[in-house]
């Protein structure tokens, strides 16, 4: 490790040079990509320079038990050499998890799809549960919610709702939360009182950017319609509803929550290129170990991760076997709890396999 914290230091040094050099302040790009690189490097740095200057006082300490003649002050040199000791292995373990590799999309903006799953009527309210959730827990970090797509069931249920929540971070924290959500409830419509079984499916994409998939015109189809609402009333007089079908697979996106046509094809657009990137990157992912999909899933939305037990009034994770008893509190976006456990035993299973 050592030999890699000295190459990293180097790199680091250099791009040091880079940020003073008149031909990359000059140029914007070139000097944020640098920027962005020096500043990632920083924390590990600072933390190798640490280390060696802990292991040098360590080193001098010992050197001087060693020829010390003095029983009491031999005593207190121990307990420094103890005390430091276990500092360096703490800095260790905290560079080991530095030192992991990154998610890159982890910085990126999220597309969540949500669909009502088996339970009909119950299911569209649960799916109406976990998007006013999710936008919740967006409030709770100042980020932006834009919705691209939105199929309302009911009062209060949705069959589907696709939208864009714009923040720093957000792929890194919702990302976990793709798979199928399972509840367990009496329906407001159940007069016997039984419990049923409903299910909803969440996917989170990152946001694909031009440079991340390049989509070739003669592969979709656009098709414009006028828009509907709930019970098939019309929208808008005019075609602005959108419908962009990918000609290689047959994949489908549609669009229609705004009246202008240009706006709904963006949307459209954007989810288009953000479900091929999921894609892309499900194919790529199909080598990660038996072991960590045990732990944190694979994000495949055919899996169940967790279940809403409303009776007993608790959320459990079933990928890391993680119970928290405040459904309602969990429900109204606090769900900072649940992630923290998700992403520590996603970087333990990583840190496992490095080692």
């Amino acid at each position: 490790m050592l030999e890699k914290l000295k190459g990293i230091e180097k790199n680091f040094l250099d791009l040091e040079q880079k940020l003073m050099d008149p031909n990359v302040t000059s140029d914007i790009e070139a000097y944020q990509r640098i920027a962005k690189e020096h500043a990632d490097l920083t924390p590990i740095v600072e933390l190798y320079r640490s280390m060696l200057q802990n292991q040098k006082i360590l080193d001098e300490d010992k050197e001087m038990l060693e020829i010390s003649e003095d029983d009491e002050m031999s005593e207190l040199m121990r307990a420094e050499i103890q005390s430091r000791e276990e500092t360096i292995a703490a800095q260790e373990e905290e560079m080991k998890m530095l030192l992991l590799p990154t998610d890159p999309n982890d910085h990126k903006n999220v597309i969540v799809e949500i669909r009502a799953g088996a339970g009909g009527d119950e299911a569209g309210l649960f799916a109406g549960d976990l998007y006013r959730m999710y936008v919740r827990y967006a409030e709770r970090h100042n980020w932006n919610i834009d919705v691209m797509s939105m199929s309302e069931q009911g009062i209060g249920g949705v069959k589907e709702a696709i939208f864009m929540v714009q923040g720093k971070g957000a792929y890194s924290k919702l990302k976990y939360e793709s798979g199928v959500h399972r509840v367990q409830r009496v329906p407001q419509t159940e007069s016997s009182g039984r419990i049923h079984t409903s299910t909803a499916t969440v996917a989170v994409l990152p946001e694909a950017e031009d440079v991340d998939i390049d989509i070739n015109p003669n592969d979709i189809r656009v098709d414009v319609y006028r828009s509907s609402g709930h019970g098939g009333q019309s929208v808008n007089t005019t075609d602005s509803a959108v419908r962009i079908t990918y000609l290689p697979t047959g994949m489908v996106v549609t669009c229609q929550d705004e009246k202008s046509q240009h706006k709904n094809k963006d949307k459209a657009m954007k989810i288009l290129q953000s479900r091929l990137y999921d894609e892309m990157l499900a194919e790529q992912n199909k080598e990660i170990s038996a072991d960590r999909r045990a732990q944190v899933g694979t994000g495949d939305r055919s899996e169940r991760i967790r279940t809403y037990n409303f009776p007993q009034g608790r959320v459990t994770d079933h990928r890391i076997n993680r119970t928290v008893h405040q459904l309602e509190d969990f429900l109204d976006g606090n769900l900072e709890e649940m992630i923290d456990a998700l992403t520590t035993s996603d970087r333990t299973m990583k840190l496992a396999q490095v080692e």
